[in-house]
């Protein structure tokens, strides 16, 4: 059974969502606070975590970059009413997978928790090994000369998606549509920020993502 924690201060928003997760058989855990819903977290396995940006204890910003620091990989979406586009871009600098802004529907909230499950179980189940660079995608593992690197869903994601367009040169806005899922009418900065992560975090392997100037990106071996 899906597992997800809502932590969110608004009650009649958190019984909702509640509610109708449960009604779709989904394992469903909620706090009220910033600072308990953390800790839950941290100490619990959850495959989607919902989270307000503005909460009691701790604010929904501070628990997703702490969650990513200590390598929670839970699909994490963020429920807020800031819509403002430098709020959009630090909630995904910070390491959100997906943002929805209230109000919002229940039912397009399930659609995206079931997008972004369904990406995710969709995995090819094989071993790669692109020079150094090895990753299992029956395990979600990458490893760099035998050492482990741990990338969140979306790099995940991410790199999935540059490798098996590897030496192709793919588009932002291809990748805002096939990684997210859904179009995204805001800056597409989002993916530079997250291919900055993936260069990042891919450093010491014999690969590159070099851009291509007003296009987008390609994935090489050096």
């Amino acid at each position: 059974m899906i597992k997800v924690l809502i932590i969110e201060d608004e009650d009649s928003i958190r019984r909702l969502v509640r509610y109708d997760l449960k009604q779709s058989n989904y394992h469903v855990e909620s706090s009220a606070d910033g600072q308990e819903g953390y800790q839950m977290a941290l100490d619990n396995t959850y495959d989607v975590v919902l989270i307000d940006w503005m909460l009691p204890g701790k604010n929904g910003l501070e628990i997703v970059s702490d969650l990513r620091n200590n390598e929670i990989d839970s699909i994490l979406i963020m429920l807020t009413a800031k819509d403002e586009e430098e709020d959009i871009l630090d909630a995904f600098e910070a390491g959100v997978d997906d943002y929805v802004t209230k109000p919002f529907s229940t039912r397009q909230l399930q659609a995206r928790i079931k997008a972004h499950l369904a990406r995710f179980d969709s995995k090819d189940n094989n071993v790669q090994l692109i020079s150094n660079l090895k990753i299992d995608r029956d395990r979600y593992e990458v490893s760099i000369d035998q050492q482990p690197i741990h990338l969140t869903k979306k790099e995940y994601d991410l790199l999935l998606y540059l490798v098996d367009h590897i030496d192709h040169v793919v588009s932002r806005e291809q990748i805002l549509n096939d990684i997210w899922n859904f179009d995204y009418d805001g800056d597409t900065r989002i993916v530079d920020v997250h291919i900055f992560k993936l260069r990042t975090k891919l450093a010491q392997s014999k690969t590159e993502i070099n851009s291509i100037r007003g296009v987008g990106y390609v994935f090489k071996t050096i």
